[in-house]
């Protein structure tokens, strides 16, 4: 049974899912290093202005009118023809209230939508919880792998789940997306997703060592999990992706970064479950007898 509808051996092509990955993350680390991330003032500090105008107006327009304050530089995102985020220094009350009634006596009327200011101080606890957070769910994952399964399955699990961080950070480094709060929760998001797929598998895997045939390898009722779980793992993520793209597409600009790190994470994260995680674990089982063939131990 655990040899029937399987096209490939993913255990033995292992080293062309790994050169995959390296390929892939190579690029995001050299661009972490060379410009890191475009932090937004949830992490550095700054305004932000979610502005509506009474009328359609250009990009151009609004930056002109910021231009007179010295603020040709902020962050202008739009959404429509009336509907436009700015990101801007930290600006006092008077200065933002300024702006606004420039804004709103030049281009025909506006509302404030939400106005919010973000101290520096503030961003650099931000960051701090960023990291505490992930630090903490990263170790509660691993003891509670080692506990349900064993420890070795906890490191390859971990392992997996750095990949998908790495992916996603990585290609906001490289295109030099906004990185803000929202996008912590996003990556703690993506970590549950991955994460939960992964143990999945390694429950499949259990099952099917505990019913071992004599002198089965390890490597064959892994590829064989691997395959009797593709349809629930590909199935799940496609339901999870239809719902990302239509919030991608039509949710607006407040939750457009979130979205898209959801959408490359959890494509990433399905990916990382199946053609690292367990094949992380069977090189980790190899090590404890280098040299001699693996068989499956219950």
């Amino acid at each position: 049974m655990l040899r029937e509808r399987m096209p490939f051996h993913f255990i033995k092509l292992r080293k062309i899912w790994y050169i995959i990955s390296i390929l892939v993350i190579i690029p995001g680390i050299i661009s972490l290093f060379s410009q890191g991330l475009n932090l937004g003032i949830d992490f550095v500090g700054g305004s932000l202005l979610d502005l509506k105008f009474h009328q359609p107006v250009a990009v151009e327009q609004v930056r002109g009118v910021l231009g007179k304050f010295g603020l040709e530089g902020a962050s202008i995102q739009r959404s429509g023809e009336t509907d436009f985020l700015l990101r801007t220094r930290e600006l006092s009350e008077d200065e933002s209230v300024q702006v606004i009634q420039a804004l709103d006596q030049e281009l025909g009327g506006v509302t404030v939508q939400r106005s919010e200011r973000v101290g520096p101080m503030i961003g650099r606890e931000l960051i701090r919880n960023a990291f505490l957070a992930l630090g903490v769910a990263s170790i509660l994952m691993v003891v509670y792998i080692a506990w349900r399964f064993e420890f070795k399955q906890g490191i390859a699990a971990i392992i997996a789940l750095l990949h998908d961080v790495l992916v996603v950070t990585g290609i906001f480094s490289i295109f030099q997306i906004e990185v803000d709060s929202a996008f912590v929760a996003a990556i703690l998001t993506i970590i549950g997703y991955s994460i939960n797929d992964t143990i999945v598998i390694f429950d499949r895997i259990r099952e099917n060592m505990l019913n071992k045939k004599k002198g089965q390898l390890l490597e064959d009722i892994i590829n064989a999990s691997l395959w009797q779980t593709m349809a629930r793992s590909i199935n799940t993520v496609l339901t999870v992706l239809f719902v990302l793209v239509a919030l991608l597409l039509l949710g607006g600009t407040t939750i457009h970064n979130m979205v898209l790190a959801l959408l490359i994470g959890i494509t990433s994260g399905v990916y990382s479950s199946i053609c690292n995680a367990s094949p992380i674990w069977f090189d980790l089982k190899r090590m404890e007898n280098p040299g001699k063939p693996k068989t499956a131990k219950a």
